[in-house]
């Protein structure tokens, strides 16, 4: 629709700005409030109803004039515990050790434009939008309680976006299938008995089982898994010991899975366990194992994927569509697939020239901003063509 493509570049300035503002002052998961006052503030301003969620978020709905299905689209709000290193840009955090080092400022932003386009073009609706301004998506639990307070009762096709710095400025991305992996954490007890470092045959030493865990665990990817089913199986984290010539007692290690269906993921977790507890019983020792189920699969309906590409080509034109290889980074949008279909899509705002391929994460991650214009148009055409196909 030309009208919205006119009417999104009407408002980028305005888009751009309000990104800056929450650049500057980044939110952590679930304290979100001074984010969500925001978004509240330009919802009232442009007339579209709205409620808050708790402790933080708002659902919006925009009813159009004729009868018809509900399309959600979703945004993220949060920020992460990062230092920003970037000191050359006049909107850097105001915050110490928080920044939007994902781009969920951006997100929000581009969210909120395609609000304002939608809402003029209103009368040409068929059927309600619904806009699902989500917080703590950094720790997975947001989606979780934006699904618990009815954000997509009702709805018959969720889309969502995630600005991507690995893909360039000016492209963007909808695979049909896998698109974001599982994220689960665990973490493992071994238990020994500790003792003096000179007397090693009096003790069981839990330094060497955490240390043969590790060295093994990797068969679990390379030999209890379908190698053309990707797991990626890490260990992060390792305390053990308390002095150079104490053995040690005891030992923790802590790790993350990633994969794409559930039924790998059951199995990889049934094989930690039984590594864990065999490895620690060889030595002696003993293990227990916590296993916390993250985010599921990102798994993108094909019908809505194959949508998304075919607005992707007509309002960008056909070279902007790239297909985007599947990412083992987790994302909590699946929670809003599971009972109902839809898409998650990728635009590129990676841009060497200024400065804005930095990995996320990073403290130098920053947004091509001329990348928000396709995000908020891609939100808001996707929106109309459904509602109206």
């Amino acid at each position: 629709m030309k009208e919205l493509k006119e009417l999104i570049q009407k408002y980028k300035g305005e888009m751009i700005e309000f990104r800056r503002d929450l650049h500057q002052h980044p939110e952590l998961q679930f304290e979100e409030f001074r984010t969500t006052e925001k978004v509240a503030e330009v919802l009232d301003k442009i007339g579209i109803p709205y409620r808050k969620t708790e402790p933080t978020g708002i659902i919006a709905e925009l009813v159009g004039e004729k009868p018809g299905k509900t399309v959600a689209l979703r945004a993220d709000m949060d920020a992460l515990p990062v230092q920003e290193l970037t000191e050359d840009i006049a909107y850097k955090s105001l915050e110490d050790g928080k920044m939007h080092a994902c781009g969920h400022d951006a997100h929000t932003a581009m969210l909120l434009t395609a609000a304002k386009a939608l809402k003029e073009v209103q009368s040409q609706l068929k059927g309600t939008v619904r806009f699902i301004f989500q917080p703590s998506e950094e720790n997975a639990q947001g989606a979780k309680a934006m699904v618990a307070q009815g954000a997509v009762e009702g709805v018959d096709d969720v889309f969502g976006i995630h600005i991507w710095s690995q893909m360039l400025s000016g492209t963007a991305s909808c695979v049909v299938g896998s698109s974001f992996a599982s994220a689960d954490i665990f973490s493992i007890d071994f238990k020994g008995r500790g003792g003096h470092g000179a007397m090693p045959d009096a003790c069981v030493d839990a330094a060497l089982i955490a240390s043969s865990f590790v060295m093994n665990v990797q068969t679990v990817v390379s030999r209890e898994t379908n190698p053309l089913d990707p797991v990626v199986v890490t260990v992060g984290k390792m305390d053990v010991g308390t002095r150079f010539n104490v053995i040690a007692e005891n030992a923790r290690l802590e790790g993350t899975v990633r994969c794409f269906s559930i039924e790998t993921r059951n199995r990889v977790e049934n094989a930690l366990k039984r590594y864990a507890e065999q490895t620690a019983a060889m030595y002696g020792g003993t293990a227990t194992v916590i296993y916390e189920y993250g985010t599921v699969p990102v798994i993108n309906d094909e019908e809505d994927a194959l949508f998304a590409q075919e607005i992707i080509k007509e309002s960008f034109g056909e070279k902007a569509l790239i297909q985007e290889p599947p990412t083992t980074g987790g994302e909590d949008f699946s929670y809003f697939t599971e009972n109902t279909s839809g898409c998650f899509a990728l635009v590129g705002c990676g841009n060497p020239k200024k400065d804005t391929q930095w990995a996320h994460h990073h403290g130098r991650f920053n947004v091509d901003e001329d990348a928000m214009e396709i995000g908020a148009e891609l939100y808001a055409q996707y929106a109309y063509e459904y509602l109206n196909k």
